[in-house]
């Protein structure tokens, strides 16, 4: 199977299975997965399963302490594969921009130390009491430059995700990756790359097209699917590979045909999944990403099954969901971090 845009959905809920044979040598664990354990729990959760990789979320490395945290991926064998996140530049004042800047050249510091050449980019949605795309969008792209020199000194790169348009106003002005390359190929391509994510970029009708026009500037693969109906919070709209509709061959093998060769990191926000129990949740990790990226799906076996455990999995979703929204109101995202009605991540929690 090769690239050209997401394909059709007739094949059930296990497609795009024989697309580029990632093996499990590329896994990676983002700590949003597990969002209730700490650091230590997660490095721990990955030795133990045999994932090799582990996105970090600055919050919690915050908690475990930056010396402490590298030493345990270290101690533990694993290679960390991006760090989460820097950006929200589109502050409202030049008192909050400074505070950015400084917030992220902090973050590119962390990276460094945990070892990591990725600091992952949220680029900041419109600024408090502004309408003005145009005015955020150079916001975003003025701040970058101002990294480049610090980037580039400290060996990691920048790297722009596109989310979701519904993000836009609060979280996100790149809101497709044709925007995110137009904006990093204003810059040297060793400071400043693209992330491609499955949940916000899957739907774009030119992403193939883009994926290759971005080349080598990918820097990051993360993936998780988009599962049916979404909850009223909507970044919580996340499943395992196979729950969902996203078909993963014709995205992966763009990727990978674009020469991206690195860590694909897993990363769902689902409170489902969090409540999980997380050895279950590992567990299914790594078989979906045999199974959907990795093509070890036997074609013998009956579809129905499929059809019959996703769709088990997607009622246990949506109801442990929106139970969970009706009696709590807000959902709580990954540690330091409030997730408001629609999905929005109120940063003011953000660590430094």
């Amino acid at each position: 199977m090769t690239g050209g845009g997401t394909g059709s959905l007739r094949d059930g809920p296990l497609r795009g299975r024989r697309a580029a044979g990632i093996g499990l040598e590329r896994l990676s664990l983002n700590q949003a997965t597990v969002r209730h354990l700490s650091l230590q729990e997660a490095v721990a959760l990955c030795a133990r399963h045999d994932i090799p990789a582990i996105g970090l979320w600055r919050d919690r490395v915050a908690e475990a302490g930056l010396a402490e945290a590298a030493a345990a991926v270290r101690a533990a064998g694993l290679r960390v594969s991006s760090l989460c996140r820097g950006g929200f530049f589109t502050q409202a004042d030049a008192e909050g921009r400074r505070a950015a800047l400084a917030d992220n050249r902090a973050a590119l510091a962390e990276a460094a130390e945990l070892g990591t050449d990725t600091l992952v980019l949220v680029c900041g949605g419109l600024p408090p009491g502004q309408r003005d795309l145009g005015l955020a969008r150079r916001m975003v792209a003025d701040a970058i430059g101002e990294l480049v020199p610090e980037a580039q000194r400290l060996g990691v790169r920048l790297g722009i995700e596109a989310l979701h348009p519904m993000f836009c106003a609060d979280r996100c002005v790149i809101s497709s990756l044709g925007e995110a390359v137009d904006l990093a190929l204003r810059f040297p391509a060793d400071a400043v790359g693209v992330v491609v994510d499955t949940y916000h970029v899957w739907w774009d009708a030119r992403l193939a097209d883009e994926i290759a026009r971005a080349g080598r500037r990918v820097v990051s693969y993360q993936v998780c699917d988009w599962v049916l109906p979404l909850p009223q919070d909507t970044l919580l709209g996340r499943g395992h590979l196979g729950d969902g509709v996203i078909d993963f061959g014709p995205v992966t093998a763009a990727v990978a045909a674009a020469g991206y060769d690195g860590f694909v990191e897993v990363e769902i926000f689902n409170a489902a999944v969090w409540d999980a129990p997380p050895d279950q949740t590992a567990a299914t990790v790594r078989e979906r990403f045999a199974t959907v990226l990795g093509g070890r799906l036997s074609e013998e076996r009956p579809m129905r099954r499929w059809r019959a455990a996703a769709a088990a999995g997607l009622a246990v979703v949506l109801g442990v969901t929106l139970a969970a929204t009706a009696a709590r109101g807000p959902a709580a995202g990954p540690a330091g971090h409030t997730i408001a009605p629609g999905g929005v991540s109120l940063i003011s929690a953000r660590p430094a």
